[in-house]
């Protein structure tokens, strides 16, 4: 009995031996390696139908465990490489040898809106934002088009994090309607326009509501720029379409990633400004120049310094804020589903004391082939933003502020007031006290189901909800000058959202014959989006303790405020491309959008486009250019709209009025616009000719596009005659009308270069941008030649020049004894601001003496470099705007010269009686600001946007621990500017996405730099 037991366990013992010999024995062995020979270390080789998976050494070779019997299939992925399989039929001692060729990116597959195509296939006008570039720290998406998409031109309308951006693609097409780009995010349609600025609580509360997406969260961004593109869009494609696909997992293959990384930033610079003895040098001028004497005034519990440096309140403000991202991604697959989860926290301390911005999401993508016909696709994504924004005026204040006033009373609480005339308060008391907070909840998801109906046609039907909660809670302490008249002020502010998507398309995808390739969408979408907002507010309150909290028990009532609009699109879409033979491509699209905005009998406008494109390299006359890997002619044509003003705007509106009658109030309404049932669609034609070239195996890549835009019947704003007796009742100023009235054009061309420079185990890549637009405005309607719509403001929008331009005396120098006074302002002494008499009547005035400047960059660029060698990877990345102009407003402010409020440097050159060879007017009390071509700056700068060094650790080392990737880096972004602009920064404009005045610069919340270091980390 026991030596048949022993017999037992010496046959078991030796069939483990066996399967474990045999096991060790059927390890596959390879190397992967490049079109020169080099071995390729991080490639990924997955046993396809199974979750089996290896990467590659530093040699680039790879050992694998299949979990099939033979045969099996390798799949080999590597990115920049073109994918490759191999079978495997039987058990070989020599090592599998593969060999990947460079990817092509014109064989790369991009999203185009309702469909997909390679981008050798592609007719229109598409840009794609390299994989070095998002992989940048940003706070929101737009900021990855900056210096990476020809033709996008990225402007920031606030420093504050997550604050707002601009982007206008391919020129500004209108003057008053929304001109940023429409946003599909996992086919999803957003416009970037909630924020409870527009409802009306404060404007310090906009945030930019595209922060709410992890930017880890991206695998993709295209933008459709020509007519041809963006078409398919219709009624919102006219000002470009961004689509950003997030990312999902892959078949058969599991990994889990953490990305993190913890950074520091700091403002570009300060602006040079007086110390407090050289303020009381200058306040003492301007009263003796005004024929008074200028005084200390008496204050207790402090004291105030004239002789000494007194208070830098922009040393005091700025600081060197954290900034800290963790991001955790699951991605998974099997035969039939793809999964990708992820979690984010990302925090961002303000440059500014006291502001900050923190977001937590969370995303799911599903993707789930339920069976040979059906498949099931899922995107969802959560996210809450808390921010403390910076108080409205802010950054005016702290260059304003005289620094003779202390931050700190002697008892140690803060000044309030300033004692002097201004009467300005202690900015960082508003900085440290006042509560800004506003918080959005926001869910954004899509369900779809695809289902085959025969081969090559298939239906989807796709439902999507963009859900938006934005609370605002604003607390203005009686500690504070700007609450201490209200012994405390409470705001509470809400704003809610439900955008509510369904498409329904049919698309059809099939080749005939090996040389007829035909792909075709038809489709019915509606949208439906509902807003609703309240605003409580109080003043007087016993302490500040409750905050906002507790409104009730305010002294003061005022009285609340609520509104609701709607708006719905209804949309008909179809598309077909077609393809002869690889070398002859057309493309059709025709959109018609029916839009609630618009008065009845024009609601429906319908947008067509043409597209043809010649893959001139598969003819056979140039198939012996062998150094031409690809040459495709593309031309396109066609109508987009825009729709982008808000609801009601052709129907007549009712405004609350309170009446007195026999000294009783009552209230009623009474109308307060003029209704336009004609109102329709402003439309822009747009012509797109380009080429795509391919040498030398593609190594080298160049597109090029020349385009030109004309947009008509603009959706602009027109002043009611006061004669109507129509008033808009917030604001007390004149009712305004949208008409459909006046032209714009845009043209220019685009330059994209890709170069693979090296390809050895040294790798060296560089991409550079090019992009050139003119704009002009052709027509502002009959009679009318100009608009200026503020005449305390440099803008104006003139037929003939571009939209952004400003309208100025010319300065002249400085007024000198015995010399013609020639100036708008009163006080015409000696030392005073002199203007050019242009019309030569011997007077300064506001019709004959001010010139129109025009103002556009001449052209703006990025060149991104690449490098690689042995794990270590280099990215640097410049980006410049050449030729633009910015109106300075801060520097206008501050060579005032008054002696109320603080000023620049500059004015320590001042025209005196002893000092009169200078171009710096003297102190004055009372000058009036006069816009002067002295405030417009040359605004050309070049930038080291992101400079990034990573090192990827040996594969040999981590699968020790078995991890899969473990790459750390450091990276600065916007490290170095060379610039003329004195002011904070160039790349900034006040008024954001209001066309008609642009390029201001007055109190914008400064840009920072950076400097971060990161890892990613996968299993």
């Amino acid at each position: 009995m026991i030596i048949k037991n022993l017999r037992l366990v010496f046959l078991l013992g030796a069939l483990v031996f066996t399967s474990t010999f045999v096991q060790a024995q059927e390890l596959i062995s390879g190397v992967v390696k490049d079109e020169t020979g080099q071995g390729l270390p991080g490639a990924t080789i997955n046993e396809k139908g199974t979750s089996r998976a290896v990467t590659t050494d530093l040699d680039g070779k790879f050992s694998i465990a299949p979990a099939k019997e033979f045969p099996f299939t390798l799949q080999i992925n590597m990115t920049g490489y073109q994918t490759q399989e191999i079978e495997i039929y039987e058990l070989t001692a020599e090592a599998v040898e593969i060999s990947l060729k460079t990817a092509n990116l014109l064989d790369e597959l991009v999203v185009i809106g309702y469909g997909e195509q390679k981008r050798k296939d592609i007719t229109g006008s598409v840009a794609s934002v390299p994989i070095e570039i998002k992989s940048q720290p940003v706070a929101s998406v737009e900021r990855l088009l900056q210096g990476s998409v020809a033709g996008a031109v990225v402007t920031q309308t606030s420093g504050q994090p997550g604050g707002g951006v601009s982007v206008q693609i391919r020129g500004n097409n209108s003057i008053t309607a929304g001109s940023d780009p429409l946003y599909v995010i996992d086919g999803f349609p957003i416009n970037n326009d909630y924020s409870l600025a527009d409802a009306g609580v404060t404007e310090g509360s906009k945030i930019n509501p595209l922060s709410t997406l992890n930017t880890a969260d991206i695998e993709n961004i295209d933008v459709l720029k020509d007519a041809s593109a963006t078409a398919i869009y219709g009624s919102r494609g006219a000002n470009g379409v961004v689509i950003i696909t997030t990312k999902t997992g892959s078949k058969n293959k599991s990994s889990i990633n953490y990305d993190a990384f913890y950074g520091t930033q700091e403002v570009i610079r300060t602006l040079p400004l007086l110390n407090g003895a050289q303020w009381w040098a200058l306040r003492k001028d301007a009263a003796a120049n005004s024929g008074k004497t200028a005084s200390i005034p008496n204050v207790t519990g402090y004291s105030l310094d004239t002789t000494g440096a007194g208070t830098d309140w922009q040393d005091a403000a700025f600081r060197k804020a954290s900034m800290q991202s963790h991001n955790l991604s699951i991605l998974s697959g099997s035969d039939k589903t793809k999964l990708a989860v992820s979690g984010n926290y990302f925090k961002q301390n303000g440059i500014l004391q006291n502001t900050d911005f923190r977001r937590l999401s969370a995303r799911v993508n599903v993707d789930h082939q339920y069976n040979d016909r059906f498949r099931i696709l899922a995107s969802l994504n959560a996210s809450n933003i808390k921010a403390n924004v910076a108080p409205s005026a802010i950054v005016g204040n702290l260059l304003q502020t005289p620094p003779a006033l202390p931050i700190y009373q002697d008892n140690g609480s803060f000044v309030i007031n300033s004692p002097f005339e201004s009467a300005l308060q202690n900015p960082i008391n508003s900085l440290y006290n006042q509560l800004n907070e506003t918080i959005t909840n926001r869910f954004l998801g899509n369900v779809a189901g695809e289902y085959t109906i025969a081969d090559g046609l298939k239906a989807k039907v796709l439902i999507g909800a963009d859900v938006v909660g934005n609370k605002q809670n604003r607390y203005l302490p009686s500690t504070t000058a700007e609450g201490q008249a209200l012994s405390g002020n409470a705001i509470v502010g809400t704003v809610s959202t439900t955008n509510w998507l369904n498409e329904n398309t049919l698309s059809y995808d099939k080749e005939f014959n090996e040389k007829n390739r035909v792909n075709a969408v038809v489709g019915f979408t509606a949208q439906t989006s509902k807003s609703k907002s309240a605003i409580a507010e109080a003043a007087g309150f016993a302490t500040d303790a409750f905050s906002y909290n507790n409104l009730s028990t305010g002294i003061t009532s005022i009285a609340p405020r609520s509104a609701a609009s709607e708006w719905s699109l209804a949309s008909y879409l179809g598309r077909i491309n077609y393809a002869y033979d690889d070398r002859y491509l057309v493309t059709f699209t025709l959109r018609a959008d029916g839009s609630s905005r618009f008065g009845e009998g024009n609601k429906w406008g319908y947008f067509p486009s043409a597209a043809f494109g010649w893959n001139v390299s598969s003819e056979k006359f140039l198939q012996q250019f062998k150094k031409i890997s690809l040459l495709k002619l593309r031309v396109s044509a066609g109508t987009t709209g825009n729709q982008s003003i808000p609801p009601y705007q052709s129907l007549s509106q009712l405004a609350y009025f309170r009446y007195n009658f026999s000294n009783t109030t009552v209230s009623g309404y009474a109308p307060n616009t003029v209704p336009n049932p004609n109102l329709g669609w402003e439309k822009t034609f747009q012509v797109d000719a380009g080429f795509d070239l391919g040498l030398f195996k593609n190594r080298l890549s160049i597109i090029f596009d020349y385009y030109h835009k004309k947009t008509s019947d603009l959706l602009l704003t027109r002043t009611v005659a006061g004669s109507s007796g129509l008033s808009d009742f917030y604001n007390g100023q004149a009712s305004t009308i949208y008409q459909n009235i006046g032209e714009v054009s845009n043209q220019g061309i685009e330059l994209y270069v890709n170069s693979q420079n090296t390809t050895g185990a040294f790798k060296w890549n560089t991409i550079f941008i090019f992009a050139k637009n003119t704009n002009k405005i052709l027509s502002l309607g009959d009679g009318v030649n100009q608009i200026i719509p503020n005449i305390s403001n440099p803008s104006i929008a003139r037929v003939g020049y571009p939209l952004g331009s400003f309208i100025v005396y010319q300065a002249d120098g400085v007024i000198q004894q015995g010399d013609s006074p020639l100036t708008p302002q009163q006080n015409k002494s000696p030392g005073g601001q002199k203007y050019k008499d242009l019309n030569g009547d011997g007077v300064i005035t506001q019709t004959g003496d001010r010139i129109v400047i025009a103002n556009q960059p001449g052209f703006t660029g990025g060149i991104t470099n690449t490098f690689g060698y042995k794990g270590f990877d280099l990215t640097v990345f410049f980006q410049a705007s050449i030729g633009g102009k910015l109106y300075n407003q801060n520097r206008a402010n501050l060579e005032l010269g008054t002696g109320y409020v603080n000023a620049s440097t500059v004015m320590l050159d001042r025209w005196t009686p002893t000092n009169t060879d200078t171009d710096v007017k003297a102190a004055f009390q009372d000058p009036a600001i006069t816009n002067s071509d002295r405030f417009i700056e040359d605004a050309t700068y070049y930038r080291l946007k992101n400079l990034s060094l990573g090192y990827n650790l040996p594969k040999s080392l981590l699968s020790k621990v078995n991890i899969e990737n473990l790459r750390i880096y450091v990276s600065a972004q916007n490290a170095v500017t060379w610039t003329k602009y004195t002011g904070y920064d160039p790349e900034v404009s006040l008024n954001g996405q209001s066309l008609i005045n642009k390029g201001v610069d007055s109190g914008v919340y400064p840009n920072n730099k950076s400097y971060q270091v990161g890892l990613s980390l996968s299993f």
